[in-house]
């Protein structure tokens, strides 16, 4: 892919609200990444699931105001719009309390969502919408499809089993791990290893992984791509909080990956974005060009 095309590109899963003490936001790990996928000039739709209540209305009218495709975006009578209970502890890292059941679990398979799949240059999924047999049966039909497939791991305890992890790995060309999840699931793979760099060796050859990205917090991220190695050693930014800002870091890099940039350049991108929200508040704050050129310029001085 070139600068010139417009990247087409379709998340599943969770749209919801997080619950903050004194605030709610508009999020969900998939719908983050479309949304801030939008913002940088892709042609962006959900497929997920609300309720018909005043919190799934008002979630499908404002993704649609920020010009995120909402059609595929089904409306249930029998289960309400996700809610999650966010946590911050004194650094700004947030623990999350997720409501079950909600709308997003009960995600129905249609010709809609089908469509939108085959038209798509990249899928994004993670693995908290497999909690729910429905909307795994709805994700794994969807994976039967050529679209390039980016598999976010996000692990929330007790939404998630190794082997359906194994699944969702084995189905995706670009998988995102943070560091912990990372050596949480290589030591369940009965991996010996203890850096990242071994361990994203040992999934790749245990997977059909081909490409893969750890996060580190404020100590950046790894890139693996075409069996080489990438490093950003993060960028300084107070912290407001961390909802959302791996999400835009995964945006950030796919979308520069998949339209033709350097490795290197793309890492750096998605991490000074990645940065940028954390420094923050909420998952989806307004991040201009300007600033990301900004803060990578200031480090590289």
């Amino acid at each position: 892919m070139n600068n010139e095309k417009k990247l087409k590109a379709i998340a599943y899963g969770e749209v919801l609200w997080d619950v903050f003490t004194n605030k709610k936001k508009i999020g969900g790990a998939p719908l983050n990444v479309a949304l801030r996928m939008k913002s940088l000039g892709c042609d962006s739709a959900m497929i997920s699931s609300v309720g018909n209540d005043e919190n799934g209305k008002i979630i499908i009218e404002t993704v649609k105001n920020l010009g995120l495709e909402t059609a595929a975006i089904q409306i249930t009578e029998d289960f309400p719009t996700g809610l999650v209970n966010v946590i911050l502890d004194k650094t700004g890292s947030a623990t999350y309390e997720i409501k079950y059941p909600s709308a997003w679990d009960k995600i129905e398979i249609n010709d809609m969502a089908k469509t939108l799949v085959n038209e798509a240059d990249v899928l994004i999924y993670g693995s908290l919408v497999c909690r729910d047999e429905v909307s795994r049966k709805t994700l794994q039909e969807l994976l039967q499809t050529n679209v390039y497939k980016v598999f976010d791991v996000n692990l929330r305890k007790p939404h998630y089993t190794y082997e359906i992890l194994v699944e969702l790995m084995n189905e995706a060309n670009f998988v995102k791990f943070n560091d912990e999840e990372i050596l949480e699931i290589a030591k369940a793979l009965k991996s010996p290893f203890t850096t990242l760099e071994e361990n994203i060796n040992y999934i790749a050859e245990l997977t059909k992984v081909e490409a893969m990205c750890v996060t580190r917090g404020k100590d950046g991220a790894l890139l693996f791509w075409n069996n080489q190695f990438y490093e950003n050693k993060g960028y300084p930014i107070v912290v407001a909080d961390t909802v959302g800002a791996g999400d835009s870091f995964l945006a950030g890099l796919i979308t520069s990956l998949l339209t033709g940039n350097e490795p290197q350049k793309a890492l750096d991108f998605a991490c000074a974005m990645g940065a940028l929200v954390a420094g923050s508040p909420g998952a989806n704050p307004e991040i201009s060009q300007a600033k990301i050129e900004e803060l990578m310029l200031r480090q590289r001085k």
